[in-house]
């Protein structure tokens, strides 16, 4: 008997050469420009990190589905993609074993404990940062001035993030930051967020294969820029220009990397819309009136939980619905 003339599906049926080892290459290779950038402005122990993330992410994914019984893919690209994400988010002078507590966080914790791949509710990588954020403090606010490390300088001295200035000092203090800066990411911050160009650049490469859709990158990032505009305009002095906002701080990586996830993010593109929508408010409200200098990583992290309500009231139109009978 011919098999392969039963078909258990309905139609239409839509073919496509893509697979999951073409979109995970896809993806690493996007993140690849603001990793080189992040290792070039903060030197060799910012590569460490980011190795030692991915490697621990890896290991953490393969040693858990060994124990559990499950098949054991020995290039866990999924898993690798997330441990890299997660050492971007993470300063260039953490310690070693603090990659490996996130990424056993972020892969056993917030992936595998769900079901694994496409059962988790939470974005992985966000999850490890958030509970490094929590438990070392100190080590996850220590931030280096690349400069110094570009000029030759032995020692790195530490300084505050642009958002962390901006929340201590306020406005008067960020005047001498350059916006130039900003984008090539020559500026204390996390490895992979500081290079906004090159971020744009893989997340435009996404977008351009269709791995990605616009929806969610441009209404999260449009958001930040409307809502930092209306504060700005409502008083300059005690509020950063939207520009600021908009080029500092983590925002282009969780806007095409983390909030586009393909689990934690709604199916329709309306539901996209919201989820973007929804980021951006939440990330400026933090910004501007919470604790925490910088609200990119608990905004995409409090939309995923409300991620499954989109999907429930934004329902995709049905084939063939609407059309003449």
């Amino acid at each position: 008997m011919n098999n392969s003339k039963l078909y258990v599906s309905s139609s239409p049926h839509i073919r496509t050469e893509e697979d999951f080892q073409k979109i995970i290459i896809a993806v690493l290779s996007a993140l690849v420009p603001a990793c080189v950038m992040g290792v070039y402005f903060f030197g060799l122990q910012a590569a460490l990190v980011l190795t030692v993330s991915t490697v621990s992410a890896m290991a953490a994914e393969i040693g858990f589905n060994k124990i559990m019984g499950k098949p054991v893919r020995w290039f866990a690209g999924w898993a690798a993609i997330s441990g890299l994400l997660l050492g971007m988010t993470l300063p260039p002078t953490v310690p070693w074993w603090m990659p490996i507590i996130g990424a056993f966080v972020a892969i056993i914790v917030a992936k595998q404990i769900y079901g694994g791949l496409g059962q988790n509710l939470f974005n992985p990588a966000l999850v490890g940062r958030i509970v490094l954020l929590l438990s070392f403090p100190v080590q996850m606010t220590t931030w280096i001035r690349p400069s110094l490390l570009l000029s030759g300088a032995t020692d790195a001295v530490t300084t505050a993030s642009p958002l962390g200035l901006l929340k201590v000092d306020g406005v008067a203090k960020i005047a001498n930051i350059s916006y130039w800066d900003c984008l090539l990411g020559n500026i204390p911050g996390s490895i992979g967020e500081v290079a906004k160009i090159a971020l744009l650049i893989g997340g435009i490469y996404l977008i351009w294969k269709g791995y990605i859709t616009w929806h969610i990158p441009v209404s999260f990032i449009g958001t930040v820029g409307v809502m930092s505009t209306i504060f700005w305009l409502l008083n300059p002095t005690q509020y950063a220009h939207p520009l600021y906002h908009l080029l500092t701080g983590g925002l282009f990586l969780g806007a095409f990397f983390m909030a586009t996830d393909y689990v934690t993010s709604p199916v329709t593109h309306k539901g996209m819309i919201i989820f973007g929508i929804g980021c951006g408010i939440l990330t400026t409200l933090i910004r501007v009136l919470g604790v925490y200098p910088e609200g990119v990583a608990f905004s995409i992290l409090l939309m995923n939980a409300a991620c499954p309500l989109i999907d429930r009231y934004i329902k995709p139109t049905p084939f063939g619905a609407g059309k003449a009978r």
